[in-house]
């Protein structure tokens, strides 16, 4: 069988729920605080995949304004009843501090492409649910159990209960039926049924560099469930040189040929610190039986390379991607927090508009259109129309990771009127999250006019670039530091910082009147680097 390089979902993909049905594959994949909700990729091979949908896309089903960064839509899982999809989701108003605030919902459809259902209420009890559907035809929900009293951890174990899909409510007893392992932090459950067994397969030990795949088995779906003999079956916590790091999160799925695979995610640190500018992404391991246990081939340490049914062409991976918006905004496009489109963008005369509304931190209502890093090294360039008319108002370009850590190079104004860019960062102040003081020197332009603004990183060093009318690129501000956009430096150190870098527009008017700015394309140009040496 033909090799695939990890990851197979390269940059913020993570959490991977995956099924089959027939001879399509579906992962599904968590969005935190980017709409819409839930990323959802097809493949026929297990090699090449494609981004199909994003089912949660109107209020009813999602709602994230005012959620802080990281909370919205954490751990979907995706699975297949025989008849229907059923996609589980939590939707995080709070994760820190000393409570959560963790709303489960179920969602279901008669295929991926939808529609699908308005959502039905299930717990709030903890985080991380999945949904299994046994041989018998009965439904159960599991969950993260949190327990605010528990100190220094808040994870109390793995609670089990019967769903009625018909009545629409969790029906019958409950039951704590996993406490974890020593590994800590039990969660992302998911039930199995092999050979008599019942399986559940967990996550553990953290989201940083201590993070593992944990089995258990039991006879009975209430338990007791004994501990696979060398548990974790998947970590890179003993081997801080893998090239794939912070490895955990599962989901197990038999190919037609009865092969067993398992997905995680994981992370490819760079710089002498550690930092995960794309985030946790989606790999793939090959798995077998043995002794009606489950074993990662060559594991526990993940590897690079896997075995999979089909070739990946690469090709798509270095492409050029050109958009242009005369059919609406790409798929590839995500925004943060509202359901309310209206408000922040509009696509016509073949151009995208975002109206001015709040700042680029705000966790309400800001017009912040983007796509993923999926590279370490990167061009992007875009071309907008905006009459600011003081220093309130503000759009271009943006890499951003969250309200604490963003590069921002915009057209704006001085309090006089004259148009000027600027370029706006909190890079210095990280992890206060605060705009760094005394910004560049802003650098004066005519008030009529589009204006070019472009962007290079490569690696940890990102440059800004403009260009006016007739005229070509120009360097604008220093050299910045762009692995700031990371896990690591999200406003947590560990354990609290889920999503990925982003680059895309933006436009801010902090005086109300929502001034719009027009882009006529943008442009994300994959770059080969010699410091990338874990890229795909």
């Amino acid at each position: 069988m033909p090799l695939v390089r990890n990851p197979i979902l390269p940059g913020f993909n993570a959490d991977p729920s995956i099924v089959r049905v027939g001879n399509n594959y579906y992962i599904a994949t968590s969005t935190f605080e980017w709409y819409p909700g839930v990323q959802i990729h097809h493949s026929r091979d297990l090699a090449n995949w494609e981004l199909v949908t994003r089912p949660l896309t109107r209020k009813s089903q999602l709602d994230m304004r005012g959620e802080p960064d990281s909370c919205g839509v954490w751990a979907p899982c995706l699975t297949h009843d025989g008849d229907r999809f059923w996609l589980v989701y939590t939707d995080v108003k709070r994760k820190d501090g000393s409570f959560k605030d963790t709303h489960n919902y179920i969602v279901s459809a008669p295929s991926i492409e939808g529609p699908w259902s308005d959502p039905v209420y299930v717990n709030s009890s903890g985080f991380d649910p999945s949904l299994f559907h046994d041989d018998d035809g009965k439904k159960w929900f599991i969950n993260m159990l949190q327990d605010h009293r528990r100190r220094p951890r808040a994870f109390a174990g793995i609670v089990l209960q019967e769903f009625d899909s018909s009545a629409g409510k969790l029906v019958g007893p409950k039951k704590n039926i996993f406490l974890g392992t020593d590994l800590d932090l039990v969660e992302g459950p998911h039930l199995y049924k092999r050979n008599g067994w019942y399986y559940l397969l967990t996550a553990e030990g953290g989201t940083a560099y201590h993070h593992a795949c944990t089995l258990a088995r039991s006879r009975d779906i209430w338990g007791p469930y004994d501990v696979h003999p060398e548990n974790p079956i998947l970590s890179s916590k003993d081997a801080p040189f893998a090239a794939l790091q912070r490895a955990g999160h599962g989901d197990i799925v038999e190919t037609p040929e009865g092969r067993t695979y398992l997905v995680h995610l994981a992370s490819r640190p760079t710089t002498q610190e550690r930092r995960c500018v794309l985030g946790r992404e989606t790999a793939i391991q090959e798995a077998i039986w043995r002794d009606d246990w489950l074993f990662v081939k060559k594991g526990p340490v993940p590897s690079l390379h896997v075995d999979v049914p089909g070739v990946r062409d690469d090709s798509r991976y270095w492409a050029e991607h050109r958009y242009t918006f005369e059919n609406g905004l790409h798929k590839d496009f995500q925004w943060l927090r509202t359901p309310e489109t209206e408000r922040i963008f509009a696509t016509q005369d073949g151009k995208l508009t975002l109206f001015g509304r709040e700042t680029i931190g705000s966790w309400f209502e800001q017009a912040l259109v983007a796509r993923r890093q999926t590279h370490f090294s990167y061009d992007a360039e875009t071309v907008v129309d905006f009459s600011p008319t003081d220093e309130r108002q503000f759009a271009g370009l943006t890499a951003y990771y969250c309200r604490y850590n963003f590069f921002y190079l915009t057209v704006t104004a001085h309090s006089d009127g004259q148009r000027e860019l600027l370029i706006i960062t909190s890079e210095a102040s990280w992890p206060d999250g605060k705009i760094n003081m005394p910004l560049a020197d802003p650098v004066q332009i005519p008030n009529e006019g589009k204006v070019k603004l472009a962007l290079t990183i490569r690696g940890r060093q990102l440059q800004f670039f403009y260009g006016l009318d007739g005229e070509g690129l120009k360097k604008i501000g220093p050299v910045y530091d762009a692995s700031i956009l990371s896990d690591e430096c999200g406003g947590h150190q560990a354990h609290g910082s889920f999503t990925g870098a982003f680059v895309g527009m933006a436009c801010s008017d902090i005086n109300g009147t929502a001034l719009p700015a027009s882009f006529d394309y943008f442009i994300y140009r994959p770059a080969q680097h010699v410091t990338d040496r874990y890229d795909v």
